[in-house]
């Protein structure tokens, strides 16, 4: 008898979390455009990965490249993305699994994001600044050793995200049932708040309100657990050393730091700063993203790399 009320009970449980995630999925509304441009469509691998684009073709480019998290979208950039424009032609992917991107069930990796950010940079940019945020920058740097960037500029760059790689986690967030209750937990509303005061601003109160809705519908839309899943059980960490890459390059690099930033510390960036001969601005009462809290504040800490931006 108590085996059988246990059975039903689990069964009981399943049902109701299947409830949950049907009710969540139901509520996501397909996604609207992240950033203010023309929406164009890169075919990558047989996946339609979305863009955003903006300015004068005529002018150079510049390539905007996104963090990862479980609501990365390339919308991380709308605060700066306008003005970027006026001076230069901006192009702004969602990377493949993440934002309206195609998000299939692929084993996420470091090395399908290199390989897709040199692809991108070769397709549809020429001689590009690249701007690239936390792990990316990574990928960027990666993908600078067969590109031809005019210059990097680095948001708090890191090689590293979690420890290890654990396939257990990977294969758990995967599942069909059980794998999509975790990640609503990981994606939700609280827990979207949470990360954006714990390491994402300094002030909360600088954040958006229609961007912390925005990263909600992101990470409930179809299949949007798989490449978290990679990015939180590990394996989405590159296998290079990214004081070492960041010195080989012949490119010039930017590292730009929030002074509170604690995941990546500021005494992270002076270092990396030191080893790779790069120059480093630090922009004051932010964390891991400088370029959304104080977004005037970015751009004229970079525009001495931008010669084409004017400075406030």
């Amino acid at each position: 008898m108590k085996l059988r009320k246990a059975a039903a009970a689990a069964v009981g449980g399943l049902g109701a979390t299947a409830l949950a995630n049907r009710a969540l999925a139901r509520r996501a509304e397909p996604l609207d455009p992240p950033l203010p441009g023309d929406e164009g469509t890169y075919r990558w691998r047989g996946l339609d990965v979305a863009y955003t684009e903006a300015g004068d073709p005529e002018d150079p480019d510049l390539l905007l490249l996104h963090g990862v998290n479980a609501a990365g979208t390339s919308m991380e950039f709308a605060p700066v993305f306008e003005r970027l424009a006026e001076s230069y032609h901006v192009i702004a992917p969602d990377l493949p699994g993440f934002g309206r991107s195609d998000r299939p069930p692929l084993l996420y990796s470091a090395s399908l994001y290199e390989s897709f950010v040199t692809d991108f940079a070769r397709d549809l940019t020429d001689d590009a600044v690249c701007v690239a945020s936390s792990l990316t920058g990574s990928y960027a740097v990666a993908a600078a050793e067969t590109v031809g960037f005019e210059r990097l500029v680095l948001i708090c760059p890191s090689d590293s995200s979690m420890p290890g790689r654990r396939v257990w986690l990977r294969t758990l967030l995967r599942s069909p049932l059980v794998g999509t209750a975790l990640f609503n937990l990981i994606a939700s509303r609280p827990s979207i708040q949470y990360f954006s005061a714990d390491h994402g601003y300094y002030d909360t109160d600088n954040r958006d309100p229609e961007k912390a809705d925005y990263q909600w519908q992101s990470a409930h839309q179809p299949g949007a657990r798989y490449a978290p899943a990679s990015f939180i059980s590990g394996f989405l960490d590159p296998d290079l050393d990214l004081d070492e890459a960041i010195a080989d390059l012949d490119v010039p690099v930017t590292l730009v730091w929030g002074r509170e930033s604690d995941i990546t510390p500021l005494s992270d960036g002076r270092a990396l700063a030191d080893e790779a001969d790069a120059r480093l601005v630090v922009v004051d009462y932010a964390r891991l993203l400088p370029h959304a809290e104080h977004p005037d504040e970015f751009v004229d800490a970079v525009a001495p790399d931008l010669p084409r931006v004017e400075g406030e």
